[in-house]
Formats: C-alpha cells, structure tokens, sequence
C-alpha cells in the first residue's frame, strides 16, 4: 500500500472519524452506572457468585482514587471499573475482578500491601502486586535501530512479562488496563499515543494472541493501527465499510448451502457464520 501523506488538520480528521469505528466507552459515564454494568455482567455468567467482595474493592477504590483526576477530566475511578468490564466481559473470577479494581491502589495511594493483604485475602494482594511489578517493567526502546534488533528486544519483553508474572491473571489484568487506556488514549499528546501505540503492537497484542484472547487482541490491534498510523487504519476502515454488505451477503450463502446439506444428510445442526475481522 501507498505511503500516504497528511497534514495536521487533516490527520484529526482522520482520527475523529475513525473514532466511530473503534469501541470506546462512553465519555464521563457516571461511576455507579458502571459499577452496576460490571455487576449485571458478573451475575450473566456466575449468578450464585458473592458480590460483597467485589463491591467492598469499588468502596475502597473509590475512597482511595477520590482526589484523583485522569487526563481526560474524569475521576480516576472510571479507569479501575473499565478494566474489571473487560475482565468480567472474559468470564473471570470474583478475585481477578476485585484485583482489577484494585490495581491501582497500592502503587497510586497510600494503601500498602499489608492493608491489601488483611482486607482482600493474599490472592487479591499477590494478583495487585504482580501488576505492580509488571507497570515497573521499561517498555519504550528508543532511537532508530535495526527492524531485526527491534523485534529481538521486544520478544525479549514479552518473555520478562510471561516469566514474571507467577499467576497467568496478572498478564490479563495488565492487558485490560492497556485495553482501556487505548480506549482513551485520545486525550494524550500525539508523541505520547505514538508510544503507547508501539508499545502495543510490539507486546500487549501479541502477549494476548499467545493466550488466545481474540477478544482483546483484535481490539488492541484496531487501536494501535488507528494512533500510531491513522490514515492507513481510516483507508482499511473505508475499504472494508465499502465491501462489507458483499462479504455479508457471501457469508450466508455459504451458511445456507451448508446447511442444506446437513439437512439432507438428516444430520440436526445449527450452522452460523461471521464476516472476518480484518
């Protein structure tokens, strides 16, 4: 594909219709509203789960994030509710949910890890601490080097975040919190999206498809492509929203066909179909 070449308005242009095509929650959603959206989403798939935990880490979070603002304006405690969506979105347990609310706590306010430990139980505090270290962890290489030095670099990252995280949830809360601030990455500089979008594409997408979450690594790819090559992404986006009635329309014939032919084997199937994330 073609290089393409923008200017400034023109690549703010880009991105705010781009917008339209990426999944973002809702600006300055009040923070009750999205503790009861988590609760509903919990209760969808474990109805018989305890919730008092999960509510006393939204209490203690609150408390502990309340003087605090994110860039976009909104109080802190919106970005810990949105990464325990993602994570009750992945059917997780009530501790990976709890420790997603929490996971700012420690390294942010003046709660320790002792306090974590006598009020959520050690595998709450063990999951918040390995998200700690992992935030530690130096993702940006900088300077021009070679494509091949690059990737080694990047591997070597993504093999430290594996081998330090002792609980495999630790790597799936980090990938939430990275899955919302992408989401809302449009409130940071251009130089710091460009970093934070590198940084995806070079170790979050790729961490998530080793574990198999599509899900999230299919979104951390639009997001990427969308700040660190915007005109590349809005051209896919165009390309693709052109022929997407045609791909549809293909998809189902094909489901139909195969069908039939279930139907006349006399064989009792439900078959389904999707057009193909690009």
């Amino acid at each position: 594909m073609a290089e393409m070449k923008i200017g400034v308005k023109d690549r703010e242009g880009v991105l705010a219709r781009a917008d339209e095509t990426v999944k973002t929650m809702q600006d300055f959603t009040d923070p009750a509203e999205l503790y009861q959206e988590l609760i509903k989403s919990v209760r969808k798939y474990h109805p018989s789960t305890d919730i008092s935990m999960i509510e006393k880490a939204y209490n203690t979070a609150a408390e502990a994030h309340k003087n605090q603002m994110r860039k976009s304006g909104e109080p802190y405690i919106i970005h810990p509710l949105n990464v325990a969506i993602v994570l009750a979105d992945l059917e997780l347990d009530k501790e990976t949910i709890v420790a997603g609310i929490l996971h700012d706590v420690v390294e942010d306010t003046i709660m320790t890890e002792e306090d974590m430990k006598r009020e959520f139980g050690d595998d709450v505090a063990l999951l918040v601490d390995g998200v700690t270290k992992l935030e530690k962890i130096p993702l940006s290489s900088g300077g021009d080097q070679p494509d091949e030095k690059l990737e080694m670099q990047a591997e070597n990252l993504r093999k430290m975040f594996l081998a330090m995280a002792k609980d495999i949830r630790v790597i799936i809360i980090k990938l939430a919190d990275r899955l919302h601030n992408l989401r809302t990455l449009q409130f940071m500089k251009p130089e710091k999206q460009k970093e934070k979008a590198r940084e995806t594409m070079d170790i979050y997408a790729p961490i998530a498809q080793r574990l198999g979450i599509s899900k999230i690594k299919t979104e951390l790819d639009d997001l990427a492509l969308k700040y660190s090559q915007p005109e590349v992404f809005f051209d896919l986006v165009d390309q693709i929203n052109t022929r997407k009635m045609e791909r549809e329309e293909f998809v189902q014939q094909i489901v139909e066909e195969v069908s039939a032919h279930m139907e006349n084997a006399n064989i009792k199937a439900l078959v389904s179909g999707r057009v193909k994330h690009f």
